[in-house]
């Protein structure tokens, strides 16, 4: 029961950190962000299961990891008011060609990210983006100005 606690909280307390990190996706993550996760991983799995390094500690606090990842993904899908609280709501980053760099900030994301990830999407500079929105998955939707629909048309 104590390595269940233990995995409950430990649960909490990494779900408050990746929220306060930011919101990349694992492809977006910077090789140091991802070093983070993973030693973040082993120290968390040491402090929970303690001295049991049997197979059912780990398979006990593995277990209640996802137990509690499929209950939140069932509480926002069956109540989608708590889809902001948990995963916060979409942000825009980007309107009518104008960064709005205090979003960006709050959500650590730097210009060089949102220029390439909107190369990525076809943008050749800020200007040709009417609205760019961090999305509640850490992904970018970019979208148009008229001037850039009318080039691509």
């Amino acid at each position: 029961m104590e390595i269940i606690i233990k995995a409950v909280i430990a649960f909490f307390v990494l779900w408050l950190l990746t929220k306060a990190t930011g919101r990349a996706t694992l492809g977006e993550l910077s090789s140091f962000d991802l070093l983070l996760f993973i030693c973040m991983g082993d120290l968390i799995q040491q402090a929970i299961t303690g001295e049991d390094r049997t197979l059912t500690g780990g398979l006990v606090a593995v277990g209640t990891f996802a137990l509690l990842a499929v209950g939140f993904t069932f509480v926002v899908s069956h109540w989608p008011k708590t889809s902001k609280a948990l995963e916060g709501p979409p942000v825009v980053l980007v309107s009518d060609g104008v960064a709005h760099t205090r979003a960006m900030r709050h959500q650590r994301v730097s210009a060089a990210e949102l220029l390439s990830a909107g190369r990525q999407s076809g943008f050749e500079k800020m200007s040709d983006i009417r609205l760019a929105v961090l999305e509640q998955d850490g992904k970018i939707s970019f979208f148009a100005t008229e001037a850039k629909e009318a080039d691509r048309a």
